[in-house]
């Protein structure tokens, strides 16, 4: 009487990974334009964020004009109540300048106070891994992309 094993051979189980391989390099590619992608929307929420928080700003502090940095609208420091230094306008990961793959700036165009003019820009911090364009905003509130750099999104960028 001769017993029958029980289980897989190994050529069952190399199919099975073979598929699932094949699974993975269909799915991989499509995660990461999806996460671009969702990093680009997350840098273009910010930038509306940012002129919205530019505009008050802008009218809360009249005498200084617009903020010329990302710190002078993120949180005061402990109990510490809102300032032209500190304005409480933004969250504190947009205030430090990275947020969801981008790095983020915010500048004053001319000298002089107030400050009448701005401009935002959002980079990608790994260009191709975490996002694929740059965008930028100014005093005008429209926001612009550009797929070859911050400086040309500020001169040439199409409107989103």
């Amino acid at each position: 009487m001769k017993k029958r094993q029980r289980g897989f051979s190994l050529i069952e189980l190399l199919i099975v990974v073979a598929i699932i391989l094949i699974i993975a390099a269909i799915a991989i590619p499509n995660l990461l334009r999806s996460r671009i992608s969702a990093n680009e929307a997350s840098a273009v929420y910010a930038l509306r964020t940012l002129n919205t928080a530019e505009i008050t700003y802008n009218t809360s502090y009249p005498t200084v004009g617009f903020a010329c940095s990302l710190a002078a609208m993120g949180p005061p420091s402990g109990s510490t109540s809102a300032n032209s230094v500190a304005a409480g306008l933004i969250d504190s990961n947009l205030a430090s300048g990275s947020k969801s793959g981008y790095s983020f700036t915010v500048a004053c165009v001319g000298s002089g106070v107030p400050s009448v003019n701005y401009q935002s820009t959002a980079a990608p911090t790994s260009p191709g891994v975490t996002g694929q364009r740059y965008f930028c905003s100014d005093t005008s509130g429209v926001i612009k992309y550009d797929a070859t750099s911050a400086a040309n999104c500020l001169t040439n960028g199409n409107p989103i």
